[in-house]
């Protein structure tokens, strides 16, 4: 399961001054995984201690926070040596250990040397912001799988090593991009959580028996999510937050002309009316990386934000493929490709994973008198419009209305299609997203 974000894990090696690391990232996306395979291939050894797991593991932070003795103590209870110079130390689950979270700022300040990695689920670490070692730490994002990365671990790794090589200026050979556009409707059913792609990978030679064990998995993974919010919100909240989440999946299936429609707040929590009552348990499902929000709005000028309203957004699901499970989509609808109303806010939901996941914090969309363009991005001085369209159609009547009045220098078209032009307007198949935004340094 190669990763991009390892490349950003070396760099952070690399660089001068080193203070600890936090992975983040909700749970199921790998960080565990990551960071292992970041100790074995990139230092001679690397010591891993579980909070969860072991917690027992508190004590050694009782007494004090000076990392010089809890090294010494880690190193009796790991029965081995600890190099501060050459080894890589992970602290994962920290989420349990409020004061092994707090003691990242010593380490930082008196062990510069020591390579130290921590991971934990975001809910847990930001319940637990009093603790938090501000100003002490280096954040990295981990996200599900891209397209790209699924080829990769489903050991597709020429079809992956085309889409990263591809120049977007020809069109991708025939017989390749049928593949992948076949395979992309796969991804659209396991989505990008390692442990469901590594579930499709054994069985792939089956596809009736890979796509109903991936489907078990999914089911699973979201009860586990359910027993997370619980664990970390309280009885009350975690009834609201739990409604609110599964919400999210009903309202875009109740979607009707095939795209994703702005969230409505009436009934999504039953008492609770408006954006202010439901801002808060909101913002907590977007910070723990379970919901991926975007913004509308009626300008398409530099800043983006000077022109969104708190109120108005889209609401996606942060894996495509815990999306359908949720909403109880049969892997043969993605395989006949046969969504009915469905269409539109899966590719749409596909994009906005695939542009967080390469970066982008901030997605924005565009929404005119009658007309709508799903995402608009800034990047420099630029905005740049993508449409995106979740079969071979690629007609779009709002994304001329936005060239008219914006005059764009270039503007994107996604869909089923291979890669075509006309004029400024570019038309990219969908499952090239990730390598679309990779050209543009995001």
């Amino acid at each position: 399961m190669k990763r991009e974000a390892i490349n950003q894990l070396k760099s952070w090696k690399e660089s001068s001054p080193r203070k600890p690391l936090i992975l983040r990232g909700a749970r199921q996306v790998g960080k565990t995984y990551l960071l292992k395979m970041f100790g074995e291939t990139e230092f001679s050894k690397y010591h891993y201690v579980n909070f969860e797991e072991d917690q027992q593991l508190e004590s050694l932070f009782e007494k004090n926070l000076d990392p010089h003795r809890i090294i010494d103590e880690l190193q009796l209870y790991l029965e081995r040596p600890i190099d501060p110079e050459n080894d890589l130390l992970i602290f994962d689950e920290i989420q349990r250990c409020p004061r092994a979270l707090t003691s990242l700022k010593y380490f930082c300040e008196k062990t510069p040397e020591l390579a130290l990695c921590a991971a934990g689920s975001l809910l847990g670490v930001y319940m637990n912001w009093e603790s938090f070692p501000v100003g002490k730490v280096t954040f990295r994002d981990l996200h599900p799988m891209t397209f790209e990365e699924f080829l990769t671990g489903i050991e597709k790794r020429q079809l992956a090593e085309l889409l990263h090589n591809h120049a977007l200026t020809e069109p991708f050979p025939v017989v390749a991009h049928e593949k992948l556009w076949e395979l992309w409707k796969h991804y659209l059913i396991v989505g990008g959580l390692p442990e469901a792609v590594d579930t499709y990978r054994k069985q792939q030679d089956n596809l009736f028996t890979a796509f109903q064990s991936v489907r078990n998995l999914q089911h699973d993974l979201i009860d586990t999510y359910m027993a997370d919010i619980a664990k970390h919100s309280g009885k009350l909240n975690a009834m609201h937050i739990e409604r609110l989440w599964r919400n999210v999946p009903i309202q875009l299936a109740q979607t009707q002309d095939g795209s994703a429609s702005k969230y409505k707040f009436k009934d999504a929590v039953p008492g609770f009316r408006g954006y202010e009552r439901l801002s808060v348990p909101i913002g907590w499902l977007e910070s723990a990386d379970l919901l991926i929000r975007t913004s509308t709005v009626n300008r398409a000028e530099i800043p983006l934000m000077g022109f969104m309203s708190d109120n108005r957004f889209k609401m996606y699901f942060f894996d495509v493929g815990l999306l359908g499970a949720i909403n109880g989509m049969s892997p043969g609808v993605f395989i006949s490709y046969d969504f009915g109303s469905y269409k539109g806010y899966i590719a749409e939901n596909f994009v906005a994973q695939e542009l967080t996941t390469v970066g982008i914090r901030d997605l924005f969309c565009w929404e005119g008198r009658t007309s709508e363009v799903e995402f608009i991005i800034a990047i420099g001085d630029q905005i740049i419009p993508i449409e995106v369209k979740s079969g071979h159609v690629t007609q779009s009547k709002s994304l001329k209305v936005y060239e008219e009045r914006y005059d764009p220098k270039q503007s994107y078209v996604l869909s089923g299609k291979n890669i075509s032009y006309s004029g400024t307007r570019h038309y990219i198949p969908i499952y090239a997203i990730g390598r679309l935004m990779q050209g543009f340094n995001v």
